[in-house]
């Protein structure tokens, strides 16, 4: 296909790190993040001085995208490299094998996908994953720790993790009890709390040797659940309204404890940095903050999605246009913004070059090192989303323009598409699809090239509307 052939390793990685071993990697996934949220930019209402402090010491990318508008499709594009045409996980959905499991998890990686982890852990590399995890129920073929994880500690399943105070959690494929938790609104253990521990206890005890920590945290996404120690910052500073909902606990404080939640994940990503120095480490280990998808609690009060469309669950820029963050001391270019255009799937092709690891052929990933690193950057084609969740939906963004189609499950035209000029509209307002007929054409016939079937997802909609498309 067209679209971002894999740039392989050009760098030997004893010409990145201040030793002969490679360097370290820590990537950090908040969940439902919007990238107005943090001051580093913009945001002004929450306090979030640590992820600041890797923005000022690193480079942070602005036009930068989710692998998809929901939690697991865009965790598949992370971990496999690959765009949501290609990738096998396309949805939230659970398994129908599960469905009488109370906590089911969902739609596994087949074994056959080489994730981030199994490349570092073939170099090497310790690997460990502390949050949730989304990509497979425990013993499937998307088990953690058959997909390259030495060590997995948290949520399994993305419906067990909408409760920040849970009675359990995994080690493994094994059940940890947590005291003084019963699965309410409150407890003794906030779960954000124990992934911060294990990161911790896991960059300790590999120490003297090179190590992939994956810290896909569950905050700020709803359940909205802080502990004490973090409300304090925010108790009574913000008019409140309630947050109401099926399935998630109530609080009559929405707007304080998410803040809350955003800080006290900010303190958790500084005890990390603060670790891995007091560990002599900072030059030899990157850092990568991001999200996994746009905002989607309060967006016009906290700024979350700024000037753009849309929230969580749409492939409009609010939202999949997310943070990307990325820190090495000494190497990566400090206090650098780049407008380079990217997403989720290049992360694979990135961390590749930066450690010279090998990468999985089969990908669709384009390594964002040089602009990290101020080399001569590529760029893509196109990047391309589909979704088959909130009525069915496709996107391609190719330089400037954005093509979004929606409610494909209901629309009986299959050539529907809205057409942005980013440069000038980045709120996506205006329409000019019938101003430019024959970019739409283009667009269309990247809809059609670049989805694949797939054997969980067939997407039947969009495989016999894009066969009517020229």
């Amino acid at each position: 296909m067209k679209t971002c052939l894999l740039v392989v390793a050009t760098l030997a990685f004893g010409a990145c790190a201040t030793s002969s071993r490679p360097p370290n990697v820590v990537f950090i996934l908040a969940d439902d993040l919007g990238w107005g949220d943090l001051g580093s930019y913009g945001g002004t209402r929450i306090k979030t001085p640590h992820i600041d402090r890797l923005a000022a010491e690193g480079t942070r990318l602005t036009q930068f995208y989710a692998g998809n508008a929901v939690c697991a499709p865009s965790r598949c594009t992370l971990m496999t490299g690959k765009h949501p045409g290609h990738c096998h996980v396309r949805d939230n959905r659970n398994p129908p094998e599960r469905s009488g499991e109370k906590y089911p998890g969902q739609t596994p990686l087949p074994a056959s996908d080489v994730t981030l982890a199994e490349m570092l852990k073939a170099k090497g590399y310790a690997t460990g994953a502390m949050g949730k995890w989304g990509l497979g129920y425990e013993g499937s073929s998307g088990d953690p720790n058959r997909q390259g994880f030495d060590l997995f500690y948290g949520y399994n399943c993305q419906g067990h993790a909408h409760n920040h105070y849970p009675s359990w959690l995994f080690r493994n494929a094994a059940k940890e009890m947590l005291p003084g938790n019963d699965d309410g609104a409150t407890g003794k253990t906030h779960s954000q709390d124990r992934f911060t521990e294990e990161a911790v206890a896991f960059l300790r005890a590999h120490k003297n040797r090179p190590f992939f920590l994956y810290l896909p945290f569950t905050i700020p996404h709803w359940s909205l659940q802080a502990p004490e120690i973090a409300m304090q910052d925010y108790r009574g500073k913000f008019p409140e309204v309630p947050f109401k909902r099926s399935d998630y606990a109530e609080t009559a404080e929405s707007r304080g404890t998410y803040a809350a939640m955003v800080s006290h994940m900010d303190r958790a990503v500084g005890r990390v940095m603060a670790t891995i120095a007091d560990l002599g480490l900072d030059g030899d280990t990157m850092i990568f903050f991001s999200s996994d998808n746009g905002p989607i609690h309060e967006v016009e009060f906290f700024g979350s999605r700024k000037n753009l469309r849309a929230i969580k669950g749409s492939l409009y820029e609010g939202g999949i246009r997310v943070p990307m963050i990325a820190r090495w001391p000494g190497k990566i270019i400090p206090g650098a913004v780049s407008d380079h255009v990217g997403a989720m799937w290049d992360v694979m092709a990135t961390i590749a070059e930066l450690t010279g690891a090998s990468a999985p052929a089969e990908t669709d990933s384009l390594s964002f090192a040089p602009t990290l690193l101020g080399g001569a950057q590529k760029k893509h084609d196109y990047l391309y989303w589909e979704f088959t969740g909130y009525g069915g939906q496709q996107a391609v963004r190719r330089d400037n323009w954005k093509a979004v189609r929606q409610n494909m499950k209901k629309d009986p035209d299959p050539l529907k598409i809205e057409l942005f000029d980013l440069a000038a509209d980045p709120g996506e307002k205006t329409d000019v699809a019938a101003q430019n007929a024959d970019e739409v054409a283009r667009m269309a016939a990247i809809m059609k090239e670049a989805h694949r079937p797939s054997p969980e997802f067939p997407m039947a909609v969009i495989d016999n509307k894009n066969r009517e498309a020229p």
